[in-house]
């Protein structure tokens, strides 16, 4: 299926293009940035709280990113990233305004990633 399809939030990663550290990965059946290894943002275009921008950061960061871009919200699920939903009437001014903090490399954006646990049957070796 065609990400256009798939997520119609994808023109967020836009700004991304022509830095040459950006990825897209799959997560939550969402689309994530990753800009210098570090998962940055979230987008997505389903139900609710799954319908806008996530941004990975710290609950230490919240409250100067809110004070920032004011349409942040903790994540109604995951209450350690920022949200607005798509259909905020500040969306398109918060998005514009987090992808150039992240382009900026603002240090409050980005998280590691957590390994990825390898998936398969769990080996059953004999107890010694």
């Amino acid at each position: 299926m065609p990400s256009s399809i798939r997520n119609s939030l994808l023109w967020i990663f836009d700004a991304f293009e022509r830095d040459p550290t950006f990825i897209t990965k799959r997560m939550f059946g969402l689309d994530a940035a990753y800009i210098d290894g570090l998962l940055c943002l979230v987008a997505g275009d389903r139900d609710r709280p799954w319908n806008g921008l996530l941004v990975c950061t710290s609950q230490d960061r919240h409250a100067a990113l809110m004070e920032e871009v004011p349409a942040l919200q903790p994540h109604p699920v995951l209450g350690k990233w920022l949200y607005v939903a798509q259909d905020d009437p500040a969306f398109e001014t918060a998005v514009d305004e987090v992808t150039a903090l992240v382009l900026a490399r603002d240090p409050r954006i980005g998280v590691e990633p957590k390994p990825r646990k390898p998936r398969g049957k769990k080996s059953k070796l004999p107890k010694a």
